[in-house]
């Protein structure tokens, strides 16, 4: 990417500019970049992931499970009506989601309302380089579990997809 910054460059930046430009990797979530600011500098990309991990994990869960439904469901109203932010609809559609045929699509809601009944959220998932098949069948997988471990794998889902994203504004390794 063009536009891409180093890390070390936007470890220099006031807080406003540092937000300004890495904000949108958290589903309409800012609070974690802003919050992950005074943890400057970083080391490298892993670094830097490593500490928005503990951010989200030092936030409490009120606020991990306000970050959790500030994501879209896959394949789900959102996505249909074209309200997906930019970055999720370029993952969905990358992902075939926007391609789905009606079984598949049809397999997606019911789980997608399965998965939000028993949790109390939407499924996520970092679908980059998921095939529709493989997403299917995570979320069946991903339904049988405790909602324990149901809630830190969306945690860790929402870290990787926010990791995909930065990957395209941050240059360098």
């Amino acid at each position: 990417m063009t536009d891409a910054t180093s890390l070390a460059e936007l470890s220099r930046l006031e807080r406003p500019e540092f937000v300004r430009r890495l904000g949108a990797v958290f589903e309409h979530s800012p609070w974690v970049i802003e919050r992950a600011w005074e943890k400057r500098p970083f080391a490298d990309k892993p670094a830097f992931y490593a500490r928005l991990a503990e951010t989200l994990n030092e936030a409490g869960r009120e606020r991990q499970l306000a970050l959790i439904n500030a994501h879209p469901e896959l394949a789900g109203k959102a996505a249909i009506r074209g309200e997906l932010t930019a970055d999720s609809a370029r993952e969905q559609a990358g992902a075939g989601l926007a391609a789905c045929t009606p079984e598949e699509f049809t397999a997606i809601r019911q789980l997608n309302d399965a998965y939000r009944e028993k949790f109390g959220w939407p499924f996520i998932i970092a679908v980059k380089g998921l095939s529709r098949a493989l997403i299917i069948a995570e979320m069946s997988r991903r339904l049988a579990r405790p909602a324990d471990e149901e809630f830190a794998e969306a945690l860790g889902q929402i870290i990787r997809i926010a990791s995909f994203r930065l990957d395209e504004l941050i240059a360098g390794d």
